[in-house]
Order: structure tokens, then sequence, then C-alpha cells
């Protein structure tokens, strides 16, 4: 995976968990290249607006013939303009997404994506555990004891943004960049007014949070621990 944005990158970790893949991030040509020395990935994240994304596409094998590159690739973009789309397929990716992107959504591409390269049937394992609580990403459910709670796209996102961090602070900019985009011009609380609505519905007093707490004048971050079977992340930002 080869990405500019440290949030993003810890997002699509942890949403490939429900797919049970092994993830392995690089931020530079120079990081992808030791890592691909030792390791042939299934499929690549490729972030099609990396100065270093063209060369990492030849590594990889990508072709614009027909010909099946050696690595499928999923390319992500924050241009969803058709010529943007274009000259991404000519390049050899199998698959566009643009950013910001509901984690539904990028784990169900990569699974078809990965599927059709190997013939292997990756099955979307829906709920994945995150300290006290149970996601399940096809119904956008949590459930934490007895308590089931339905979430909007953007709180799912949200949630998924926070909980990929790993108990390390997010703010306030990372979680509009991750979550809403760059691009999108927000107004000034929407991050506290869909935290305050995640809080609602986790039942999580700011006074006393389990689940969210706020690190006043940086962020937030979510309490729990990663407990999902494999999951090994540390303040470095290790993938499993």
């Amino acid at each position: 995976m080869l990405h500019n944005h440290q949030v993003v990158v810890d997002l699509i970790q942890l949403t490939l968990n429900h797919g049970m893949f092994v993830v392995r991030a690089a931020g530079s040509m120079a990081e992808a290249e030791s890592i691909l020395a030792e390791w042939q990935p299934h499929m690549a994240v490729v972030d099609m607006d990396h100065d270093d994304s063209f060369d990492l596409l030849v590594r990889l094998g990508a072709s614009n013939t027909l010909e099946r590159s050696d690595t499928p690739i999923l390319g992500l973009t924050r241009r969803g303009d058709l010529p943007t789309k274009l000259k991404a397929f000519d390049l050899g990716v199998d698959d566009i997404l643009v950013t910001p992107f509901s984690p539904a959504e990028l784990l169900a591409r990569s699974v078809v994506i990965s599927r059709r390269a190997s013939g292997v049937d990756r099955p979307i394992v829906p709920t994945i555990t995150l300290g006290e609580i149970e996601i399940d990403i096809v119904k956008r459910e949590v459930r934490a004891g007895d308590s089931v709670i339905h979430l909007t796209g953007i709180e799912q996102s949200l949630l998924y943004a926070l909980a990929s961090r790993n108990g390390r602070v997010v703010t306030r900019e990372e979680i509009l960049d991750g979550v809403w985009g760059t691009d999108f011009v927000a107004e000034s609380n929407i991050v506290d007014r869909h935290i305050r609505s995640l809080r609602i519905k986790l039942q999580n007093d700011y006074r006393h949070p389990r689940f969210i707490a706020t690190v006043p004048g940086r962020g937030y971050k979510f309490i729990p621990t990663f407990s999902n079977t494999g999951w090994i992340a540390d303040d470095a930002g290790a993938g499993r």
C-alpha cells in the first residue's frame, strides 16, 4: 500500500481486517521497494495522487495492454473526474476508488479484485472486535453488551478513523481529511457535532469516556485497544 496520509493508511489497515488481509504500508517508493524485496502482495492499494505512484505501478508490473499485471491494483484518488479515472486505467490499475471512501466500499472492492486475480474466494468477515465493542461493517451496527447501535455512513467512517489509530490522537484536521476529504468546505463544528452524535449512540459520556476521549487543544482518540485475532499494532503504526 502506498499513500501519503497516515490516518488514511490506518483506516485502510483496519478496514481490510474484515477481509483477513495482511497489510504492509509504505509512504515512499523506497519503502515500497524494501517491502517488495521480501514480500509479494496479492493486491496493492496505490494512492494515484502520490508522486511515486507511476514508478510503483511499473514496479508492480502494471501495463496499459490487455495483459494482467503481476499484482492487481486498486487505485485511490481525490480527483473523481473521468480523465483522471481513464488515465489510471490506462496505466494498468484494475479499479479506482475516490477518496474519501466508506470502509464497506473499500473492503468490497478489495475482496473482488483479489478474488478475480487469485481465484481464491476471500470471504468478508462481517464483524471485528475493538475492545469492548463489536463492529459489523455490512450492517453498519455496533454491539456493546446487549445494545445494538445503528450507524450512518459518516458515523461508521468516523468510528473507523478513530479506532484505526489504536489510541493515538486524531486531530480535527485529520478527521476532516480522512472522512470528508480536503476539498469539502466544512462548517466550523462539523467534526465536533458528529463526534457528539456518535458518543450519544455509544452512550459515551465525554466526562467519563469509555470509547472516545477528548484531548484538549488536539483532537480525539479511541480508548479501547485492538483485540481482533492476529492484530499487532504499536505507536510506530505497524500493521498486521
